[in-house]
């Protein structure tokens, strides 16, 4: 009897030892991030200790700073053009176009190195570091006998080749910094906030509106102080205030490192996608499986490291070829991906390329928002500046009406309009981001209508009383607010919502990319716009006429150039309408279909 309690006793100490470790599993599994991130350490993330809103102020701060410096070069940089390096309007606009167009390609090469083998939080590190020092050489150039341009006594510049390229070359430093910073930066804030978590998810579409709030906020001290000090002040304090502004966005940054989730580099993004192709164009001759169940898929937890799974979908199933298994596909037991990939791999690709069509409507309103930093701060330029008898507003300020607009529409729309949309709609975001963005769209479309109105009506004047020479017109530059208002709150619909959309739509491992690849857009858009600049010089100036857009504006045209750009986002919100329509969100396994 006694050795029958002996063994119960120790059976029930066994089965209690059981439960203990149970409830550590239990409790680990609360402790730790389950999406795979990892702490400043490379230990697996602790919950309560890092991520969420207690690493985002860090992050927000960085952002804030940053924007501020860029904006405080990209608000006046028209202006610095036309006066100090002594440009035309037409090539001043176009030197606008093509270094902001750089800013935003750059960050393909940044997030690439992100993705693939430095992670997002050693890019940002690394690139901040050529940032400040592109942004010191300009400040220098501006400053320094022998760097800044000479001017006469008529305040007309007279530039050297060396002058100007010492300017050129901290211009597009610049441009290199941002590629390391631009497409990390938004991603490496949503990486803070776990998706297996229900709480930090719904937290996690909130981070992105004020995000672009931050941005915002910069740019409004920007578009006032740093134009004002620039233009009444001296460019040399003009642009080095923004070099301490980002050395003080690296130290904040910095400051974070702690709180900081971080995800490993998934290998070449570029290498995975070109194995399902390959793959899928080495099987083109075989016959497609009825469903998902004849395609290969591994049991793992993860089928591509760094991935969740994804459900197989019916679109591009040209791809699907990848996944049809043969017996040549192994070697020694081992599978090779350059013959053979898994559903979720072949899902990857679809989801990058289903991307690549939203990506293109996104270029004609990238167009639009360009010309908030030259066309209509050279249509300013030739208003009535005055705000008091002895104060002027410069017209490149009036982009802080921009920036009003996203500071106002940024709470409204998290704070009421999606409470209100999500009774109406059932979706939990209140809108889809693809209805986000078309919102946008529409926006962006009035907008231009009313710039080119306001164009129409300052030319009618000048007809009228004949004031093609007069340098301002009598007209208030404050007639512009509309037209920046409308474009500030198209930004909170399409520019957030295309944030959102590339990071939640891109594989786990390409976010970096993808997130390059929305901003891209802004590149294209610049250099479309500076390609309708340039053929509509070349079509508008034949038979010796002044053109739609001459140095003297009084002369020009230039509502026909706002009229084209409405023309055309409209033909392209037509084009948006069909490929929202056609497109399939990703439906990770473990979640529900959207």
């Amino acid at each position: 009897m006694g050795d029958f309690f002996n063994v119960a006793s120790s059976a029930m100490a066994v089965s209690e030892h059981k439960k203990e470790e149970k409830e550590e599993e239990d409790d680990d599994d609360e402790k730790y991030t389950k999406d795979g991130t990892l702490d400043y350490h490379n230990n697996p993330a602790i919950k309560h200790n890092t991520g969420t809103w207690k690493a985002c102020p860090y992050i927000l701060g960085n952002e804030c700073c940053e924007r501020l410096a860029y904006y405080g070069i990209n608000t006046n940089l028209v202006n610095y053009l036309k006066f100090q390096m002594n440009e035309s309007n037409v090539v001043a606009v176009n030197n606008v176009n093509n270094w902001s167009g750089t800013c935003y390609v750059a960050p393909l090469l940044g997030a690439f190195l992100a993705d693939a083998y430095l992670g997002r939080y050693s890019t940002i590190a690394a690139f901040s570091i050529v940032y400040v020092a592109g942004m010191t050489i300009l400040t220098l150039s501006a400053s320094i006998h022998g760097l800044k341009p000479r001017c006469d006594e008529a305040k007309v510049c007279h530039p050297t080749g060396f002058e100007a390229g010492v300017f050129f070359v901290g211009l597009y430093l610049i441009a290199l910094g941002t590629g390391g910073i631009k497409p990390c930066v938004s991603p490496f804030g949503a990486d803070q906030f776990d998706d297996s978590d229900e709480g930090e998810k719904k937290s996690k579409s909130s981070f992105f509106n004020w995000f672009y709030f931050s941005i915002n906020i910069g740019a409004l001290v920007a578009s006032t102080v740093l134009v004002w000090i620039q233009t009444n002040v001296g460019w040399e304090w003009g642009f080095g205030i923004p070099t301490v502004a980002m050395a003080l966005a690296v130290v904040t940054f910095f400051s974070g490192t702690r709180r900081y989730r971080n995800r490993k580099p998934g290998g070449s993004p570029l290498t995975q996608i070109t194995q399902v192709v390959v793959a899928a164009i080495r099987k083109s001759g075989l016959d497609l499986p009825k469903d998902e169940t004849g395609l290969y898929e591994t049991s793992d937890q993860e089928s591509v490291q760094g991935s969740r799974k994804l459900e197989h979908t019916d679109k591009l199933r040209f791809f699907d070829r990848a996944a049809i298994e043969t017996e040549s596909d192994r070697r020694n037991g081992t599978v090779n991906p350059w013959r053979l990939c898994t559903v979720t791999h072949v899902e990857e690709l679809k989801s990058v390329v289903q991307l690549l069509p939203i990506w293109a409507t996104g270029i004609v309103f990238s167009a639009v928002y360009s010309q908030m930093g030259t066309l209509f701060v050279l249509q300013g330029n030739t208003m009535d500046l005055r705000i008091t008898k002895s104060f002027d507003i410069p017209s490149a300020s009036l982009s802080l009406f921009d920036t009003i607009s996203v500071i106002f529409w940024v709470p409204v729309y998290d704070r009421i309009i999606v409470p209100v949309a999500r009774k109406l709609t059932g979706n939990k975001n209140g809108f889809t981001q693809l209805q986000r963005m078309a919102i946008g769209l529409v926006i962006s479309i009035i907008s231009m209508v009313s710039a080119a109105t306001l164009e129409t009506i300052r030319l009618r004047i000048v007809k009228e009383h004949g004031y093609y020479e007069l340098k301002h017109i009598p007209l208030s530059v404050f007639w512009q607010v509309p037209q920046y208002a409308l474009i500030g709150c198209a930004e909170v619909f399409t520019f957030i919502g295309q944030l959102e959309f590339f990071y939640e739509q891109a594989p786990d491992t390409m976010r970096s990319l993808c997130s390059a690849l929305s901003l891209t857009t802004v590149a294209a858009g610049n250099y479309l716009s500076s390609l309708l600049v340039k053929l509509v010089t070349e079509v508008s100036t034949k038979n010796g006429s002044h053109g739609w857009i001459p140095d003297n504006l009084n002369y020009g045209k230039l509502h026909n150039f706002f009229w084209l750009l409405a023309v055309l986002s409209v033909a392209n919100l037509g084009f948006y309408s069909v490929v929202a329509k056609w497109y399939t969100y990703k439906k990770p396994v473990e979640t529900s279909a959207m």
